[in-house]
């Protein structure tokens, strides 16, 4: 208990699955967290659920792919909290579309949620983080961006999209990039890349994940991965656990030995 105790810190996506899980384990160790999402109703609930508990949460709209949102959004915390310590960079998605039917407007979409609203929040955040002193960030990558597939695996038709995959991959190369921009400024970045993490989205309707005979195909540990053991791992990352990490990304995906 107390790790991030007096820390202010930002959850993008915070309202569902993994984003959610998070935030109430960061309230719960003492942070003040702001939940930055899109749909306003689910938001509200995580925070009021987060302060009922005797936490300190507040819920502000934001799209992560709308640079005007997020400057809007991330001064809004800074105003309510007096500064920023961490930032968890949790939002994103894919698209139903694929190579080479995707649409322009798909691959932009997702491009623009997952890596581009990255960087618009990084870029937000980062005088304050630096104000800090002690500044972290981490940021949501996916096996997607190590890792391809085959007809073998599953459908490719219910595969992630081709923009997914690039996305992801960007995600990594800007995560050591403002690593190393942030060292100077005693900034760690870091990024966690989840496998079979069964939520929301991803049941498949009888509690297991969508792309389960893929991953059981490849992956060591014979389980499924829940939201709490991502969200163990960024909380270990956003602490002094790991203050002698930085530029790294964490598999959480039960081991993968192949690349495929």
């Amino acid at each position: 208990m107390g790790r991030l105790e007096n820390k202010v810190a930002i959850i993008t996506g915070g309202n569902s699955g993994i984003g959610e899980v998070t935030a109430r384990l960061f309230a719960k160790e003492g942070a003040k967290v702001a939940i930055l999402a899109r749909r306003i109703k689910e938001g509200n609930q995580v925070a009021e659920a987060i302060n009922s508990s005797g936490g300190d949460s507040i819920f502000i709209k934001c799209d992560v792919s709308d640079s005007d949102s997020v400057e809007s959004a991330v001064q809004e915390v800074v105003s309510n909290y007096g500064g920023l310590d961490v930032l968890f960079n949790n939002a994103g998605g894919g698209s139903v579309d694929n190579f080479p039917v995707e649409s322009n407007d798909s691959w932009d979409q997702t491009i623009a949620i997952n890596l581009t609203g990255t960087f618009y929040m990084c870029r937000a955040a980062w005088r304050y983080l630096v104000d800090s002193g002690s500044g972290i960030i981490i940021n949501m990558s996916s096996l997607a961006a190590q890792r391809g597939f085959s007809k073998n695996m599953y459908d490719l038709s219910g595969a992630p999209s081709a923009s997914y995959y690039a996305a992801k991959a960007g995600i990594d190369a800007f995560t050591r990039y403002i690593a190393g921009v942030g060292g100077h400024h005693n900034i760690r970045v870091n990024a966690v890349r989840p496998g079979q993490i069964l939520t929301g989205k991803t049941d498949d309707g009888q509690g297991n994940h969508l792309f389960k005979s893929a991953f059981d195909m490849l992956q060591i540990l014979e389980s499924t991965g829940y939201p709490e053991d991502v969200a163990n791992t960024v909380m270990f990352l956003a602490s002094d656990q790991s203050r002698f990490i930085t530029g790294e990304i964490i598999n959480i995906d039960g081991g993968m030995p192949a690349k495929l």
